[in-house]
């Protein structure tokens, strides 16, 4: 090093890693955090219910300067060590004949996914998660059919999701590109962000927490995430009940794996959706909103997912629309 070279600052320190939790503290966890009022009732909308009219008005405040930024990432049809059943997308017409011969025709495809996969961007309704046989509220899961689903469906959200929208961005805060497969964030995490962030997550928010995941996928290629990604700590969903949220989204699907919980695989959305009744948006992509929200200066912005009219369904592909 030349006498005029300064030595690079040294990167963040990183947080130690959150320990794991046993199934007996997981299931206090659990209980703490399970709505008070489970009546049982087929049409509650959960954490939706925060999302008042006068909290869609102030978000719609939020709009500044017009811009549109999609949250969510192209579906995939090919596949890969994440996306062993890829979306199938073909085309039905034309036919060569019809291509040819004079006067109109019709250019049609068809397209097919699995909803709840681990590639494409997707909205999980209330009674996608099943734990100890009762869905959330304390409906039971007899109500899941090979039919289709018969309550908390995704009909609940059949007017679709308005509000303001947070964004959080750990690997900003932790100085790091993407948080690798295995992080795990804390509660910690979510108010050092906010602090640095200078923004606040509050009643009826839809919060989203950016771990990085699509662009470590992005720049390295994707890998099988049910054996490592990165995700919340359940614990910081103490965090998500203090601050009254309405919809929890992230560029992963909120979980970690392994998962930080012996007996129970994905401890996050068995909080979020069975005992604390917020719809879970999955695999979203924060990367052109967080240059925005860098931009701006701000972190915050109204946010509209218009999920597809499927009364049965236990979710949905989805394409949030951030309007900053």
């Amino acid at each position: 090093m030349t006498s005029h070279q300064q030595p690079l600052p040294a990167p963040p320190a990183q947080p130690a890693a959150p320990q794991p939790l046993s199934e007996a503290a997981f299931r206090e966890l659990y209980r703490r955090l399970r709505d008070p009022n489970p009546d049982g009732d087929e049409e509650r909308r959960g954490a939706l219910d925060r999302l008042t009219p006068e909290r869609v008005v102030a978000a719609a405040a939020e709009v500044r300067c017009g811009r549109t930024v999609s949250l969510a990432a192209p579906v995939e049809t090919r596949p890969g060590p994440d996306s062993p059943e890829p979306a199938t997308h073909r085309m039905t017409a034309p036919t060569h004949r019809e291509s040819a011969e004079p006067g109109l025709t019709f250019a049609r495809d068809r397209f097919a996914m699995n909803v709840h996969g681990d590639v494409d961007s997707h909205l999980d309704a209330l009674c996608h998660v099943i734990f100890d046989g009762e869905l959330y509220g304390g409906v039971p899961s007899s109500t899941v059919t090979p039919d289709g689903a018969g309550a908390l469906t995704l009909d609940l959200v059949r007017d679709g999701i308005v509000g303001r929208g947070v964004l959080l961005d750990i690997p900003r805060l932790r100085g790091v590109p993407w948080l690798e497969p295995g992080a795990q964030v804390t509660t910690e995490d979510l108010v050092a962000a906010e602090t640095a962030q200078r923004t606040t997550v509050g009643p009826g928010d839809l919060l989203f927490v950016r771990v990085g995941h699509r662009l470590r996928r992005r720049d390295l290629g994707p890998w099988d995430v049910t054996r490592a990604r990165a995700g919340l700590h359940p614990t910081a969903m103490g965090f998500l009940a203090e601050r009254h949220v309405s919809v929890l989204g992230s560029d992963g699907n909120s979980d970690a794996a392994p998962s930080a919980v012996a007996g129970v695989a994905f401890p996050v959305h068995v909080l979020a959706v069975n005992a604390m009744g917020l719809h879970l948006l999955d695999y979203l992509d924060f990367e052109e909103l967080a240059e925005v929200c860098e931009e701006q200066g701000r972190w915050h912005f109204l946010c509209v997912v218009a999920p597809l009219r499927l009364p049965a369904a236990t979710g949905s592909p989805v394409n949030p629309i951030a309007v900053l």
